[in-house]
This record gives C-alpha cells, sequence and structure tokens, in this order.
C-alpha cells in the first residue's frame, strides 16, 4: 500500500483525498462525542515528577494523591521539563510556557534532557524521509512483530484508512530497531531507557494510590521482563482535514503511554462526553493511563479514548513509548482492590500474549473479504 508521505508528495497540489480516507461521513458521525467549544487544555492535570522521587514525606504524599486523581478523573496527565529548580507561580509557569496550572503545582526536570528528546523527534523524522523500498524492508502484518512499518492501519469494520505512516519497534526486554537511518538505535536505546526510569517512578505512586505497595505493578506485571516498544507516527498536511483522520477514537494496550510530539497540535483526550484538545510544551511527557492498567486498578483508573486529527499545512510528529507487562504475565485486578462478596473482580485474568493475539485476530477478521 502507497504511504500517506509519498501519496501526498506524489500528487502534487492534492485538492481532494481518495475516498478510501473519508472518514468524518454521516455513516459514522453518530458514534462521535460531540465536539466542546470551551477550552480544557489549562485543566489537564500536571504532575510535579520531582516530588516522586526527591520531595519530602508530605510533598510526596500530595503529589500521589494529586496523581491518583488524575488517573481516576482524566486518564492522562502532563509531565513537564523545566530548566528551574522549583517555580511557587502558575501565572509565571504560564507565561513562559504556555500551560496554565494550578499555584500548588511545582514542576521540575522529569529527567529526560530536551536535546535526547529533540533528537530522537529529528531521527525518526529521518526514517520516514528514507525510500519507500528501504521502509518496506521493515513492512509488518502482526501485532507481535518485533520491527513493523505500515500506514493506514485499521481494525474497524468500516475499513477507511488513516491518514499516517508508522514505525514501532520492540526496545524491551530485547531490543530491535530498523538499522537505518543511522544513529537511530543508539538514540533509542537511550531515549527508551531514560523513559523507563520516568514510567516506573509513575508506576511507583501510581501504586502507593491505589493503596498498594510502592513496588505492587513492578512487581506483578514483572516489568524487569515487561514489553516496551516505540512507535512514531508520522501525520503528513492533508487537503481534507475536515474528512480524513489520523488515527480515530482508541484506547491504548498496556500500563502506560509516554508521549512527545514536534510541536503539531492534534491529539485530543475525551473527558466528560466532549473531545478536549491537549497541546502541552513539546518538552513535555504525556501520559496516558492504559487498558491494563485500568483492569489492575479494577476500573478504578480509566484508559480513555483519545484520537489524532490532521491539518491542511503541517507535518505532525508524535512519538510514544508504551509499557507494558511481561507476555507472559496474567493481568487481573490486584487482590487487594477486590472483594468477593462486596466487590467482585470486574475483570477476567488474561495473559498480556493472549490479550495481544486476540486483538490481532479481530483486525484480521475484520479486514477479511466478506
Amino acid at each position: 500500500m502507497i504511504s500517506i508521505k509519498q501519496l501526498a508528495e506524489t500528487r502534487g497540489d492534492l485538492t481532494s483525498i481518495p475516498t478510501a480516507y473519508n472518514f468524518f461521513t454521516p455513516n459514522n458521525d453518530i458514534h462521535l462525542p460531540v465536539v466542546s467549544d470551551e477550552l480544557y487544555e489549562d485543566s489537564i492535570p500536571t504532575i510535579d515528577f520531582s516530588l516522586l522521587t526527591s520531595g519530602t514525606p508530605e510533598q510526596r504524599s500530595k503529589i500521589v494523591n494529586d496523581l491518583g486523581k488524575a488517573c481516576r478523573d482524566w486518564g492522562f496527565f502532563v509531565v513537564i521539563k523545566y530548566d528551574i529548580a522549583v517555580l511557587s507561580s502558575g501565572f509565571f509557569l504560564s507565561t513562559c510556557i504556555g500551560i496554565k496550572v494550578d499555584d500548588d503545582y511545582q514542576v521540575i526536570n522529569h529527567g529526560v534532557p530536551e536535546s535526547l528528546m529533540k533528537v530522537m523527534i529529528e531521527t525518526c523524522g529521518e526514517f520516514f524521509k528514507l525510500s519507500e523500498e528501504e521502509k518496506q524492508e521493515y513492512a509488518g502484518k502482526d501485532i507481535l512483530d518485533p520491527i513493523f512499518y505500515g500506514t493506514s492501519i485499521n481494525g474497524a469494520a468500516t475499513q477507511v484508512l488513516f491518514w499516517r505512516d508508522f514505525i514501532k519497534f520492540f526496545v524491551h526486554p530485547k531490543f530491535h530497531c530498523p538499522t537505518k537511518p543511522t544513529g537511530l538505535g543508539e538514540i533509542s536505546m537511550e531515549y527508551c531507557k531514560r523513559t523507563g526510569e520516568v514510567a516506573r517512578e509513575l508506576m511507583k505512586g501510581i501504586s502507593v494510590s491505589l493503596g498498594l505497595e510502592e513496588g505492587y505493578i513492578e512487581k506483578a506485571m514483572n516489568l524487569d521482563s515487561g514489553l516496551q516498544f516505540v512507535a512514531a507516527n508520522l501525520y503528513p498536511p492533508c487537503p481534507k482535514p475536515d474528512v480524513a483522520i489520523g488515527l480515530p477514537p482508541h484506547s491504548d494496550y498496556g500500563l502506560l503511554t509516554l508521549l512527545i510530539h514536534n510541536g503539531v497540535c492534534g491529539l485530543q483526550v475525551q473527558h466528560k462526553g466532549n473531545w478536549v484538545n491537549l497541546n502541552p510544551n513539546p518538552n513535555a511527557f504525556v501520559v496516558n493511563i492504559g487498558n491494563h492498567m485500568e483492569i489492575l486498578s479494577k476500573g478504578k483508573y480509566k484508559s480513555v479514548f483519545h484520537r489524532a486529527l490532521v491539518n491542511e499545512t503541517d507535518a505532525r510528529m508524535s512519538i510514544l513509548v508504551v509499557h507494558g507487562p511481561a507476555l507472559e504475565t496474567v493481568v487481573s485486578p490486584a487482590p487487594e482492590l477486590v472483594d468477593n462478596e462486596t466487590n467482585p473482580p470486574a475483570f477476567a485474568g488474561m495473559k498480556y500474549r493472549e490479550y495481544l493475539e486476540m486483538l490481532q485476530s479481530k483486525i484480521h477478521a475484520r479486514l477479511s473479504p466478506k
């Protein structure tokens, strides 16, 4: 299948798109929540990562509560890198980086250098500039392929195509990466090591916020052998952004997803029946709860729907690192959160591998000719 990048570039002044990419039609509008005119950007929870690792007991207790509230109310939160050790003024932070936060929040370095985040985005961008033949060397068909290049993958029954190209590769417990472009492997390995450290600290805080031991998620989900992968998405400019979509409403599998982007807007989160624009500073991590964290929390923390829109003028890139359990780990609600008489489990246990294989079989079934 032709890539979206090639489609956009070889058609010259493209003024329309093939009908296969028409997502927003009368036939499926009924399934979409109403887009809110009210902006919620200033309400997206912002987490002070430093207080999880170096705060006083009182500070850590407060940030753990904030983290739990973010997971419960939004399923999304933002962790921001900033060069000043402590900021006590939400107004000053708003003036400097354009995101309003409550005065009670203090934002500090999340530990991943801005230069590393930038070069990760740039180097993944170089992958999409490779020739179609070079990229097709990594074409995949299965969700468990260790390296998977593709375009317009859609498991929906409508079989509408998406306006995006992507490369996905597993980085843990065994590291896989395309050999091109030069440097992608080394950069990805260091970037994923750093994001993995951030994710583990966040999961410690989430464990405590659920009333569990700090290391519960790490041990129960066997994170030393956990499946971690990178997914880089390219959304080229689209002449019909009101018709096409980059990714439709979906939730993520796994425990936590950490996302960065190139500064071009497009991510929307479903919140209280509305689509909310989520446009953080490019130096921030956007973190969302995955389906398996919802299962582990017995539904207390929500894996919410989100989607990616496209625009007419600017290419958008996002890079996700998804942190999941070990493939052979059975994911079920934490026993401490379950009372079979008064609070029975809401989810049946299933191995992570079986869940992914089930997901793959559903995609194949829906894409098979009828």
